[in-house]
């Protein structure tokens, strides 16, 4: 294990606040320094949102995994980071995997799985809780609540989900069988212990070797399932990336230990750069934040050399119609326009439209297709572009990034139907780009490097002239970090 230091890792992060290289996002949020990955622990306590995430401090490899924390009260303004979990004991001295936390009698209690491996190399998977407190700024580990998978299950057996049932506390878990297959495990609580329940079985066939990051939510008359799934294969329309982030949506029973009547599994994100959501549930809001990076890509992501990778997602509020999961940005975000830099976009009966954009911006469009049946929408960076092109034919889009030098590239196509109004919502960083398609119907992360420091330009051209294109620019203001 790596020497944790808390208080000299805490006073490096605060030294690296604010960010100046042209790469480090202004307002998602990531660390100066080391790797970060999955969100944990998201709740609402003492009036604050808290965000954990998994990080790195070492370096940017998938190592030494602690957790760090934040809170905000608006999404805008946040507490400076800090290390608030890390390995100190044979239970998880290879790593604080991910899970997540809930208020429990005025206390802010989080459950994570630690990792440790022997000798051999093999591992073993333990569930514990500890509480934070904001004395300390970190989490004090206590009670093992579950001392590893059930019979029949491998060592794959992580990211614990706390969820109310029928006013009981339940948790679901990613797993593997034995036979190497991807799975979600339930369990109850009672009398201050925990009683496995079983798989949540469903009607996914051979779908994956493993299944992380469960997350078990209720809409109304209708659960969804959210999960992530490694080994599925890509296809025309969706799974594009090595790795999914999706959902099934239908009806759950703990008694059957079934999804029952649920739908087909859909992707809640069509980006190149989106894993390992986490939900919260807070005065009937389910809002997701995900992590905005993909596992075992990390040739794609320059900013490796510069010492630190990947952000965490926009909060995203998000509903279901029609078994769809809609996602759109939290209304708090708004707050970060700068009301002054406001610009509308207008023109009519063009095949072509340009403006010029911010460092930080973000940009409403609706266009009315009109005779038009291909329309692209490209973010210039110099000679460097990337587009969003839409097919009003075979009712695609495409996200197409090969126009940037550095980093991923390649592209990504997911059906969206918009019968005469293609209408987007774009939040452009400095290294990132969160896309919202027709009121939220679907989403796209996309991390981007343009090689030189330049503001970025819009232009939109189409195959025939588009009836109306209408919107606005504003520009936007950096996340706050106040000094704890």
């Amino acid at each position: 294990m790596e020497h944790f230091d808390k208080q000299e890792i805490d006073a490096r992060i605060a030294e690296g606040f604010p960010f100046l290289h042209r790469w480090h996002n202004r307002f998602h949020l990531e660390m100066p320094f080391g790797l970060i990955n999955d969100p944990n622990g998201l709740t609402y306590h003492n009036g604050a949102y808290h965000i954990f995430c998994q990080w790195n401090p070492f370096g940017c490899e998938h190592k030494n995994k602690s957790w760090a924390h934040t809170k905000t009260r608006d999404f805008c303004t946040y507490a400076m980071p800090q290390l608030a979990l890390w390995p100190t004991d044979l239970h998880d001295k290879d790593g604080c995997y991910s899970g997540c936390a809930a208020e429990e009698d005025g206390r802010l209690r989080v459950l994570y799985t630690c990792n440790a491996k022997d000798a051999a190399g093999r591992r073993s998977s333990v569930q514990r809780f500890g509480t934070y407190t904001k004395a300390a700024g970190a989490v004090k580990k206590e009670e093992i609540i579950i001392e590893g998978p059930p019979p029949g299950f491998t060592a794959r057996f992580r990211d614990p989900y706390l969820f109310d049932w029928c006013g009981v506390r339940h948790l679901v878990i990613g797993a593997q069988t034995e036979d190497e297959r991807g799975c979600v495990l339930v369990y109850r609580e009672e009398a201050g212990s925990w009683a496995f329940l079983g798989e949540l079985r469903t009607q996914l066939k051979d779908f994956g070797y493993m299944w992380e990051c469960p997350n078990l939510l209720s809409f109304g008359d209708y659960d969804v399932l959210v999960f992530c799934p490694q080994g599925v294969e890509a296809r025309a329309y969706d799974r594009q990336n090595i790795y999914q982030a999706g959902y099934i949506a239908g009806h759950a029973s703990m008694d059957a230990m079934e999804m029952l009547m649920h739908g087909r599994f859909k992707e809640l994100d069509h980006g190149f750069d989106f894993y390992a959501p986490q939900v919260l549930t807070h005065e009937g809001r389910h809002i997701l934040i995900g992590w905005m990076g993909m596992p075992d890509r990390e040739e794609e992501y320059p900013t490796r050399a510069e010492g630190w990778m990947h952000s965490l997602t926009l909060p995203r509020v998000l509903t279901l119609r029609q078994g769809h999961i809609f996602s759109e940005p939290a209304k708090e975000l708004r707050a970060l326009r700068r009301r002054e830099s406001e610009q509308a976009l207008a023109a009519e009966g063009e095949s072509a439209f340009s403006a010029t954009l911010y460092d930080l911006t973000e940009l409403l469009l609706d266009i009315t297709l009109g005779e038009a049946y291909t329309v692209s929408v490209e973010l210039l960076f110099g000679r460097e572009k990337f587009v969003l092109r839409y097919d009003r034919l075979a009712q695609t889009m495409t996200l197409d990034r090969t126009g940037m030098k550095l980093g991923g590239r390649g592209t990504r196509v997911f059906k969206l139907y918009a019968e005469q109004t293609l209408s987007m919502r774009l939040f452009i960083d400095r290294g990132a780009v969160e896309a919202f398609f027709q009121y939220g119907e679907e989403a796209a992360t996309i991390a981007l490097f343009p090689e030189k420091d330049i503001r970025p330009a819009l232009r939109i051209f189409s195959d025939a002239d588009m009836a109306q294109i209408s919107g606005a620019v504003w520009e936007l203001a950096p996340f706050h970090f106040e000094r704890r």
